[in-house]
């Protein structure tokens, strides 16, 4: 986009972690911004932020897994700020168990807030990018949409779908004023692992890990600079970065060496 100054961004789960980063760093950058998210109280604070740097901002209490809420949204982001230009696709969940482990309840879960609501998000909310001057989707993927890990199938295919989401309309979108980001993050350091469904015994190894994983604020600065430059896919921190360059280059012995490190350690070393 040629600017953010007084532009309208709707950023989807925008009570904590990387989306509310990216709202202060819109609003920083001089946008107003419509927040979304199930967390009502993290949402206030979220608007008390962006309302400190001196922009509008709204709160809408909204399970972006829901169709009906979802279709509303739009008009009520219009009645409020009169336009928008930039829709972050943010708002996600995670379950870490191995697939038999998981129930059809964790997958309707998991695929109603990753996947339909980013598909929710691009729907409802496309035409009205597409009579803007100009406008721009970030839909947010994961290191986990690169390639397949141990305990992340319902999560992997949720941020699959997402990238393939994103690299169609990337080429659909290519005569109109709408650009697009597709985000692939490794670890950030976010609520996301608080509210995963996991083993509690590795979700307090995961949650001691992510105490070095990258801060949100750095991340939302890579992902708004990304909007201004219309770049399209956007990797960032060390493993992502890995991942992203081995599946590209080897990928069937990316998924060799995933099965390797998935094995028992005497039958690995016999």
């Amino acid at each position: 986009m040629k600017k953010i100054q007084d532009r309208i961004a709707v950023v989807t789960g925008a009570g904590s972690g990387i989306g509310r980063a990216v709202s202060l760093e819109l609003a920083a950058r001089g946008a107003d911004i419509a927040l979304v998210d199930v967390d009502e109280a993290g949402l206030k604070e979220t608007r008390i932020a962006v309302q400190a740097n001196g922009r509008k901002a709204s709160t809408h209490v909204v399970d972006v897994s829901s169709k009906e809420q979802m279709s509303a949204l739009p008009e009520q982001v219009v009645a409020q700020h009169g336009a928008i230009h930039i829709l972050v696709n943010n708002a996600g969940v995670s379950v870490n168990l191995p697939f038999e482990e998981q129930s059809i309840e964790d997958l309707e879960w998991i695929s109603g807030i990753n996947y339909w609501g980013v598909m929710y998000g691009c729907h409802y909310f496309l035409p009205y990018l597409q009579q803007a001057e100009e406008g721009h989707i970030v839909n947010m993927s994961s290191s986990a949409g690169l390639t397949g890990m141990i305990g992340q199938s319902s999560y992997s295919s949720t941020k699959f779908a997402v990238r393939g989401l994103s690299e169609c309309l990337y080429v659909e979108l290519a005569n109109s004023v709408v650009g697009i980001t597709c985000v692939h993050p490794g670890a950030v350091s976010t609520n996301i692992l608080a509210s995963a469904r996991m083993e509690a015994s590795h979700k307090e190894k995961m949650l001691k890990m992510f105490h070095l994983a990258m801060p949100p604020e750095k991340a939302a600065r890579l992902i708004v600079k990304a909007i201004e430059k219309s770049r399209f896919k956007l990797v960032f921190c060390v493993e992502s970065r890995v991942l992203d360059f081995m599946k590209r280059v080897w990928p069937v012995l990316t998924l060799k060496l995933m099965r390797l490190a998935n094995r028992p350690k005497a039958q690995a070393s016999s």
